[in-house]
């Protein structure tokens, strides 16, 4: 028997431990909580009634094991407190937190916590990481997973949540994050995406789909030509038929990505013997935007092929840059984003996925409105929110805060590292339109992160301050933890009330 405790436990703690009090659960007769020590701010678990599988300090008799939070302890600890791992969320709004210091959990829980009561609300994904952050980070998949495990105890979350293995472009990706208990899968096709194929001439098209992978598309040109030339699908409005140039394009672009996401998803499957998995397949980031016909062709052909996924992420009209707002024509985007939600509805249904999601208030309301009405089961939005630099943006933001010397020191690393860093993101920033720290007073800091280049310049260049100022940053986040919180909580209510309905 589970039961979360509202309660203090009957123990005093010594010393400058304090105990964090939204962390209390009561199971099977063992009582568990985290304390914070004030001489350093570090966490422990406490754990009071059966501490088998768990290793720490006893200060007494009848008092708690004061355990630290290893990865040894948060496998034990998910293993008696079921809503500690993740699950998967089915065709729920749903938004994923990207958490590239692994403290922001707590205050992703709260923004959702904060969120208006509705007859449909918001799934989480509080785990959310793909292998490129990790390898800038120095953190492994594991460890994302057991920094959102001891923020959802502290904050005595006991509802679904998801884990994301986001970008995933090779089957070795895959490997680590199966084996931590990922439940959801990203898996990126954009490298075998042929741009060219969109503008290419007519003559060279042929060629270009003589040459797609047709074993592995378990296909031919003649069936293809088949089951697509003539037949038409219906967009709200006139039924769009199918030609040789309108398929030969979308096929050249799209056939290469089609067969490799067909491979991901069956390793996938492979490795997780049996365990509940969802996959999202991710196209856009890549040059050129998805057509109708391109949509069409690509879920067309990954159902052929026997793939069930919950999501799909095409290249939308527009600009989706790091760490600022919506790039383009609203209209434009309001027209195409409709015809594409109504795809996914005739297609699915499935949910379409907002990559690079961060900060684009302009269109969150825009996309819950076109993407209502997926099923009676599901009646909510069928759209997922991604999310991940922006966290790191809010941490920096506490940062300018109450620390302005370290903030003064990333601000003019980050800048020696930006055109370097930028290389493999979408950002148009320029250096020149970044004030230099030494020019503005400590009370104008915060004030940067709400200019446009400047968010990129540290949006993307967050590998490089890590290595440097990694330390530093966490222990301030630690001592400011409630400042980083409620900046995090009031942040991420602007992302995700348009989301609810």
């Amino acid at each position: 028997m589970t039961d979360k405790v509202t309660t203090m436990p009957d123990w005093r703690p010594q010393g400058s431990l304090s105990i964090y009090q939204g962390s209390t659960v009561h199971s099977s007769g063992t009582t568990y909580f985290l304390v914070r020590s004030g001489a350093d701010d570090s966490k422990l678990l406490a754990v009071h009634g059966d501490t088998s599988g768990f290793q720490g300090t006893q200060l007494g008799a009848g008092e708690p094991l004061l355990c630290p939070l290893t990865p040894a302890h948060a496998a034990v600890l998910r293993g008696r407190l079921s809503w500690l791992s993740p699950v998967t969320l089915g065709l729920q709004t749903s938004a994923g937190f990207g958490d590239r210091l692994g403290l922001a959990t707590p205050g992703h829980v709260r923004a959702i916590r904060r969120l208006p009561a509705a007859a449909t609300s918001v799934a989480p994904i509080f785990a959310q990481q793909s292998v490129r952050e990790n390898a800038r980070t120095g953190r492994t998949p594991q460890q994302v997973l057991d920094d959102a495990t001891w923020g959802l105890l502290e904050e005595g979350w006991c509802g679904p949540w998801g884990a994301d293995a986001d970008h995933l472009k090779t089957p070795a990706a895959t490997e680590d994050f199966a084996a931590a208990g990922y439940t959801f899968f990203t898996v990126d096709p954009g490298d075998c995406v042929d741009d060219g194929a969109q503008v290419a001439a007519f003559s060279e098209l042929e060629g270009k789909v003589r040459a797609l992978p047709w074993d592995a598309l378990e296909d031919s040109r003649q069936d293809l030509e088949t089951r697509y030339l003539g037949n038409s699908y219906v967009v709200d409005g006139p039924a769009q038929v199918f030609d040789r140039e309108m398929l030969w394009r979308a096929a050249a672009k799209y056939g290469a990505a089609v067969g490799h996401a067909a491979a991901m998803y069956r390793h996938i499957e492979s490795r997780m013997e049996n365990r509940p998995f969802e996959l999202e397949v991710s196209v856009d980031e890549t040059a050129s935007t998805t057509s109708l016909a391109e949509h069409y062709y690509i879920a067309t052909e990954l159902r052929r092929l026997g793939v069930r996924w919950i999501s799909l992420a095409p290249r939308f009209v527009g600009r989706f840059e790091k760490g600022v707002d919506y790039v383009g024509d609203l209209e434009i985007f309001s027209q195409q984003f409709a015809q594409h939600a109504s795809l996914a509805r005739e297609l699915g249904p499935y949910k379409l996925s907002l990559h690079s999601g961060s900060d684009k208030f302009s269109i969150y309301s825009i996309a819950a409105r076109l993407t209502t009405g997926g099923s009676a089961e599901n009646p909510g939005s069928l759209v997922h929110l991604k999310t991940a630099g922006t966290s790191y943006l809010e941490a920096l933001r506490t940062v300018s805060r109450v620390d302005g010397a370290l903030f003064r020191e990333i601000l003019a690393y980050a800048r020696e590292c930006y055109e370097v860093d930028r290389a493999t993101y979408h950002v148009s920033a320029q250096l020149e339109k970044v004030p230099g720290a030494e020019g503005l007073s400590d009370a104008e800091l915060p004030d940067l992160l709400e200019q446009f280049d400047a968010r990129q310049v540290l949006h993307v260049t967050f590998g490089s301050v890590l290595d440097r100022f990694g330390e530093p940053l966490r222990a301030t986040l630690r001592r400011f933890e409630e400042s980083h919180y409620s900046g995090l909580e009031a942040h991420f209510v602007r992302h995700l009330t348009p989301f609810v309905g």
